[in-house]
């Protein structure tokens, strides 16, 4: 799929502190260096569950771990049919993982700078000497009569790790043959090599508490900038009473801290699909008692049962849950409460195309009465996280259970990985879902396929394209 650019890619490395640095020059005073992620290029931290996740993929795949202990790693999603994501560590791109949705299973996509931090035990081939300048210069394909060796777990299709016989990685690529076919061959091609654009990985333990040490002035810079502009905002609107809309999420998170910080304590205003993860109502709670501000609920949860019944579940291009059980209810409420009110919201560029296009200060066409504005919209995800570590703020325990974004647990949006995860990790709640999706797909008489294989997700002849944030 074709890259997306929505900003500025503003993402560096400073091999001094092993950090990301999201401006050129490290605090610490050393120069930084680009990291070539694929744009949009929003890259944010793994967790440890991520990096268990990827350490698990490799060492079935190479039969080693690709993450040494200590190191910071960022996940960089990539325009994909389902899920893929860039590992960066080091300051370098070391591989992807991708997931096939159809066989549940994720498939690394390694590059040859990964031998910088793991060496492959596994699905490896070893070339002669000979052979090296045209495979790594040129990228020409292994062919058999440069072949030395090939692991015996090799299999045609497999990913596989180009060394040369002193144990150098000279290239990745995609086995065409078995292994045992492969010592057979007398001529034809055993790897096709994958060109890659290449970068640098410099190995090196650190701490998210140096990242955010090593972004003191980005984020001192950011944040003066977003606490000035809701200061100008609400200053040009003093007739309208102001609230932060709070999702549960980072975002939204990052603009309750710059706003309390900017004109003191407002209501959080949370638009209660009745469709959320209890970690998210937890936090939404939490974070209320935590900075002392009122908790304003709308309820969407009986629309959303209604409009069920009427047109079935919401698809990613027919989302009308976003109107039905967000617009409407906190339409209702501000023209009931305030009649016309200021919200801060936490919008971004970098989310999508759409949003990226946005005003920074706008009115939703379904919520005429509220006036909304965006105080972190040139923020990347990076910025929001340095800056929540830094703050030491309670973000919603979600993100370290793979979710990039919080929302329903149920939004068609997800990704299937995502929706894998929560069947798994969430059974109880998903099967009232499952269960809602067969009763409509037997009065519908759909397909098997279309609750088996998550096409309820996406509705034919509908183009819909509805943003949720109000």
């Amino acid at each position: 799929m074709r890259p997306s650019y929505l900003g500025k890619i503003m993402l560096r490395w400073c091999d001094h502190c092993h950090a990301p640095v999201l401006a050129g020059r490290c605090a610490c005073g050393a120069q930084t260096r680009e990291v070539p992620v694929t744009p949009p290029g929003d890259a944010r931290p793994a967790f440890p569950a991520d990096v268990e996740l990827i350490n698990r993929i490799y060492e079935e795949h190479f039969g080693a771990p690709l993450i040494p202990d200590g190191h910071l790693v960022l996940l960089n999603k990539v325009p994909d049919q389902d899920r893929m994501e860039e590992i960066v560590v080091g300051g370098g791109i070391a591989g992807i993982i991708r997931y096939f949705p159809g066989q549940r299973r994720w498939e690394p996509v390694p590059r040859p700078e990964a031998c910088a931090l793991f060496t492959p035990l596994k699905r490896y081939v070893i070339v002669d000497d000979d052979a090296i300048p045209f495979i790594r210069d040129q990228h020409m394909s292994v062919l058999a009569p440069g072949l030395v060796f090939i692991d015996d777990a090799v299999q045609a299709g497999d990913e596989v790790f180009i060394l040369g016989k002193d144990g150098s990685c000279i290239g990745v690529g995609r086995a065409k043959a078995d292994a045992a076919d492969a010592r057979g061959m007398s001529k034809g091609p055993i790897v096709r090599t994958r060109r890659n654009i290449a970068s640098e990985i410099v190995p090196g333990v650190s701490s998210w508490d140096m990242a955010v040490t090593a972004n003191t002035g980005v984020l001192a810079d950011a944040e003066s900038s977003s606490i000035r502009f809701v200061q100008e905002v609400a200053s040009r609107n003093p007739d309208l009473p102001a609230n932060v809309s709070y999702s549960g999420g980072k975002d939204s998170l990052a603009t309750l801290l710059v706003v309390v910080k900017a004109i003191g304590r407002v209501p959080m205003l949370f638009a209660d699909t009745g469709m959320e993860f209890p970690e998210t109502y937890a936090n939404v709670e939490d974070t209320s008692r935590r900075y002392g501000l009122e908790l304003i609920r709308t309820d969407g949860k009986t629309k959303f049962l209604e409009s069920f019944e009427r047109q079935g579940p919401p698809a990613v291009n027919a989302r009308w849950c976003c109107r039905v059980c967000k617009l409407t209810p906190v339409a209702h409420l501000i023209r009931e409460r305030w009649g016309e009110c200021l919200s801060f919201i936490g919008q971004r560029r970098y989310e999508s195309a759409t949003r990226a296009r946005s005003d920074r200060v706008w009115r939703n066409s379904n919520v005429r009465c509220q006036l909304s504005a965006a105080p972190i919209h040139n923020w990347t995800a990076l910025h929001v996280w340095l800056y929540l570590m830094r703050e030491r703020a309670p973000h919603n325990i979600l993100y370290e259970h793979h979710l990039d974004r919080i929302g329903c647990f149920m939004c068609p949006s997800s990704d299937m990985a995502l929706i894998h995860m929560i069947e798994a990790e969430y059974p109880e709640l998903w099967e009232g879902w499952r269960v809602q999706l067969e009763e409509w797909q037997q009065k519908a008489g759909l397909s098997p396929e279309w609750l088996r294989e998550g096409r309820w997700r996406l509705r034919e002849g509908c183009t819909d394209e509805e943003d949720s944030h109000y």
